[in-house]
């Protein structure tokens, strides 16, 4: 929220109303380049790598951050119970990372949001309930599956949409989950707590550089 209210601020004119409501309180693409926005213009032109990190935390108008936030508060507590607050926020993190790597490859020019990072949620959320089993398991694999398939046929439908990333983020949280383990089979560790901290300090530094970064170059 803090980055969106920056890049409003980054905007050359007050930003206005729309008739799309994808576009109402939208930041300008060019607020959004100064701030980290990701993808093959930004990191090869302009920034760098960096900006898969930063690019997580910028959207591009109230309904795109109010409907990520929406999604995050669904699904974050759900991860945070059966894997633990700092395994969750790893597999948030390095989805958001791994996704927007993906979408740079499959050669998408200009990319923003959270949903790469929740889609990484999701994927956790689908291999948890798939390796549990059982009713309970079973009833998560299909909801959350549910959610997983309703993201894609919405990122075919509408444009503009990232599906590289949201793809590469489920993916990514699927094989993060497998790898760390949920609480049932192993509980958080030392190691959970520092690569926790580790992705909270480099995010803050990226985020702090990427505003010293964007006033530079206003």
């Amino acid at each position: 929220i803090g980055m969106y209210i920056i890049s409003l601020l980054f905007n050359s004119r007050l930003p206005g109303l729309s008739f799309n409501p994808f576009y109402i309180l939208s930041p300008e693409n060019r607020s959004l380049l100064l701030l980290g926005a990701t993808g093959t213009i930004p990191i090869d032109n302009v920034h760098g790598w960096w900006t898969i990190i930063s690019a997580n935390y910028l959207h591009g108008g109230i309904l795109h951050i109010l409907f990520n936030m929406f999604a995050l508060r669904q699904i974050a507590p759900l991860v945070s119970k059966e894997y633990g607050v700092y395994r969750m926020f790893i597999i948030y993190t390095l989805s958001g990372i791994i996704g927007f790597r993906i979408s740079y490859l499959a050669g998408v020019t200009f990319t923003i949001g959270a949903s790469a990072a929740i889609c990484g949620l999701i994927g956790a959320a689908i291999y948890y309930g798939k390796s549990r089993g059982g009713t309970y398991g079973q009833a998560i694999y299909r909801q959350i599956g549910g959610w997983a398939l309703g993201i894609m046929l919405f990122g075919f439908v509408v444009p503009g949409i990232n599906n590289w990333g949201h793809g590469g983020g489920i993916l990514a949280g699927a094989v993060l989950g497998f790898f760390m383990g949920y609480n049932e089979r192993t509980k958080e560790s030392l190691l959970h707590k520092i690569l926790a901290g580790s992705c909270a300090i480099i995010t803050v530094i990226v985020l702090c550089w990427a505003v010293g970064s964007g006033i530079s170059l206003m």
